[in-house]
This record gives structure tokens, sequence and C-alpha cells, in this order.
């Protein structure tokens, strides 16, 4: 018997000498789109001249590199980047640091310590509540950006920082989590030009730099604990050296747990409220299964799992809507993924947002609807459903993210009604995440019967 050889791995087109698809890439979440297309398994695309990117689109393909193929991998060259921007982190480590950095950050997401911050982000998410006039216009996206902010200082920083100092750090945060999706794709060179951009960035990630700091130095210094994720963080030890996290360990984990934790948060949250206010029927549904299960009182942790119709609706923004664009790995040797044989030094990617939505295995696949998550043995095959990564390096966060958001929700929905004007088009946008471009919306008050029940 003779083995067939693969056939060679088709270049997207659009490619130019030195460029590459740097033109494409100015709508990027098209263009990586659009290779679904193609209905090939691996599409190969220039992002760096000299550098090969492969983009794996069949699932399968998906699912036996991030569970099979993890000792002949790393992370890639955007979480180099993200490493070089925000600092050495869980997110960005490979190999024995990544163990290690997981095993002194898991504590944080254990069900107990989520368990007490509940009751710290439905407060946060009262008070920002309270805060919204009735009859005004709000940016959706800034709203929720501000929201899971506040959710994170209090839940990271609780009793840590004052007023003032917070706010400064919410500013500053912002500013990164806006430009840092920019500055990851740019070629190094160009973040060195004197640019206004590069200005801002940079004064915004020393500012934030410096907060951290601060606030890891004189919690070391009073020897308190104050019960938050930052002093589990100064309690933790490094395996290695069998010391202390250094302040610059704890401050590049929590730095990019901010960005990356908060980015995320925010635009699952305003796709969702976006999807309701032009779903009546399945925000109804929430209303009436809160109503069922909460009564008068607020939700606590324990009401998570019994909210099962809201968790469908998360689920179906994740598909719908993944913050998740561009996930990427790299070949460290000769690498075997399905019949394709890749040489050490290839990158690879695959893009949650176009595989969520491929009308293959998601029947109707731009319909919202949170029913097709009804069946729980509808089988997807492995690596079709993405919502937080798969294998080693998926997301230790998740259980957190959705508590965060069914809390955030079923806070917000009972309080208030968002109205999106008739006929305004949302477009979306790839930064950091996937988010909504303008999204903005009316605040109305629920009913008198709803009104405080979120309270």
């Amino acid at each position: 018997m003779t083995s067939t050889a693969p056939p060679p791995i088709p270049r997207a087109a659009g490619s130019f000498p030195f460029i590459g698809h740097a033109l494409k890439m100015r709508d990027n979440l098209g263009f990586i789109d659009s290779l679904r297309d193609t209905r090939e398994p691996l599409v190969e695309i220039v992002l760096q001249p000299g550098t090969r990117t492969v983009v794996v689109q069949d699932p399968a393909l998906i699912h036996q590199m991030l569970k099979a193929l993890g000792p002949s991998l790393d992370k890639g060259r955007l979480y180099d980047k993200l490493g070089e921007l925000l600092g050495d982190s869980v997110v960005t480590a490979t190999g024995r640091n990544h163990v290690r950095k997981r095993r002194q950050l898991q504590p944080a997401f254990a069900h107990t310590e989520i368990s007490r911050y509940v009751d710290i982000m439905r407060a946060e998410v009262t008070a920002t509540v309270a805060g919204w006039e009735p009859g005004r216009t709000l940016d959706v996206r800034e709203a929720m950006v501000g929201l899971s902010l506040d959710m994170l200082a209090k839940t990271v920083f609780a009793g840590s920082l004052d007023d003032a100092v917070f706010r400064q750090l919410r500013s500053d945060l912002s500013v990164v989590m806006n430009d840092v999706g920019v500055r990851m794709m740019l070629p190094d060179w160009v973040e060195r030009l004197p640019l206004p951009f590069n200005r801002r960035f940079d004064r915004a990630r020393a500012g934030v730099r410096a907060t951290i700091n601060t606030a890891v130095d004189e919690l070391q210094a009073s020897g308190h604990d104050t019960g938050d994720m930052l002093s589990m963080l100064l309690r933790a030890i490094d395996e290695e050296t069998g010391q202390p996290l250094t302040g610059h360990q704890i401050s590049s984990e929590i730095f990019t747990l901010a960005v990356a934790g908060t980015e995320t948060t925010a635009s699952v949250l305003s796709w969702t409220l976006y999807e309701l206010a032009r779903h009546p029927g399945i925000e109804a549904r929430v209303l009436a299964e809160l109503d069922a299960v909460l009564g008068e009182r607020p939700v606590a942790f324990d009401d998570v799992p019994r909210l099962p119709y809201l968790n469908r609706v998360i689920t179906e923004t994740l598909r719908l809507h993944h913050p998740g664009w561009l996930v990427t790995r790299r070949t460290i040797e000769e690498t075997r993924l399905g019949a394709w044989t890749l040489p050490a030094g290839t990158e690879l990617a695959y893009c949650q947002h176009a595989l969520h939505r491929d009308p293959e295995r998601f029947p109707d696949p731009l319909t919202f609807d949170p029913d097709r998550w009804n069946d729980a043995a509808q089988e997807l095959p492995p690596g079709a459903f993405l919502p937080f990564g798969e294998g080693k390096h998926k997301c230790m966060g998740d259980r957190f993210a959705l508590t965060e958001m069914v809390t955030a929700l079923a806070t917000m929905l009972r309080s208030v009604r968002l109205e999106l004007a008739e006929g305004q088009v949302i477009r979306q946008v790839a930064r950091l995440t996937v988010r909504p471009r303008a999204l903005r919306m009316t605040v109305r008050p629920r009913e008198p019967s709803r009104a405080g029940a979120g309270l």
C-alpha cells in the first residue's frame, strides 16, 4: 500500500509581496470569517513577512491542536506580544511555566472563593444601575466596561484602593483595553514611533503598573488579609524558588487578568443586552424565570445553576458573538496535524467567532436562538464549540465569568429595560475582542413589580 500525500495548504487570496495580507487585515474579522468560504481544513495567511500562519478551520484538527499536541506547541506570536505588552502571566506562559502559574492562581477561582464574590458583584451592579437615569441614552459597551472594571476591582482589590486611586486605575485600564488589541497586531517597529497613540498607551500602561505595585507594597507592609484575590496571591508560593511571588509577578498576573477578563466580560454582556432588546419574547422568558426562581430576593451564588434559560441565553451569546477572533499556537518542533506535517516555527490559529457560525454545525447560524441548546445530546463534534477554549490552556476563570454574567444580568434585567432605537444597525469590530461598535440604548424603568427585585 502507498500512502497518498495530503494536498498542499492553500494560501488565502489577496496576499502581496512584503506586506502579505496586511491590507486584508484592515477588516480583520471579515477577512478571517471569509476563509470559511474556502471549505478548506487549513488555510495559510501572512500576517508578518517571513512568518507562516496556518488558520485551522476543521473542528477535529482544532481539537487535536488543543488537546493532543500540547507538548509540541507554544502559544504563538500574539501571546508573545501580549506578554511583552502586559508582562509574563498565566495567560501568556507555556510549558512548565504555565503549569506552575496555573497552580498558583487556581485557588482564586475555587468554588468557595467565587461564592464569596457574588455579593460583591451584585452590589456593584446595583450601584451602577442606580446611576442610570430613565430616558437617558447609554453607551452600553462603555457602561459594561465600567461595570466589569468595578466588579474586578472589588474582587481583586477589596479594601486595597481608595476612590481617587481606583478612578485613575479605571481610566488607565480603559485606555489599555481599547488599544492593546491594535498594538498586538502591529509590527514591532511601529510601537517605537513617537505617535500620540503609542504615548497614550505607554502612559496608561505605566499608570496601571504603578497602581498595582503600590497596592501590593502597601498590603505586604500591613500584613493584613483583606480576603481578596490580591491577598491570595501574596500568600502564594513559587514552586521553583519556594519563595512568595515577587511584586512584579503579582502585578503581571493582575494586569493581564484585568485587561483580558474585563474586556471579554464587557463584550459578552453588551451583546447579550443587545440581543434581548432585539428579541422581547426571549427577554420575557428570562424575566419569567427570574421571577419564578428568585421571587423578590436578590440573586445568590446557588441560583446560578437554577436559571437554565438565562444560562442558555449566555451560551447562545457566546456562540453568535464570541469575543475571541484569533487564538494562536506555534509548533516548537516538526508536528503532525491531521494528514499534514508542519515544520517547527509554524504559527497556527483558529477563530472561535467563525467556528461558532458554521452552518454545517449550527443551522441558521445568524439567528439568536437559546433553544438550540435545549437538547443536551445534540453531540457537537469535539472542537466545534469552544466558549472557553480547550485543553491545558482552557480558561481557568470560566466559572468566575459565568457567575459574574448571570449575577449582572439577573440584577440588571429586573431593574431596567434597555431599548434599542428602531432601525439601529450595530456593527462588530475586532480589537482585543469582538465587540459592538457604538451600541447606544435608552434606559427605561421596569414595571413596579420588578423595579426593586434586583436590589
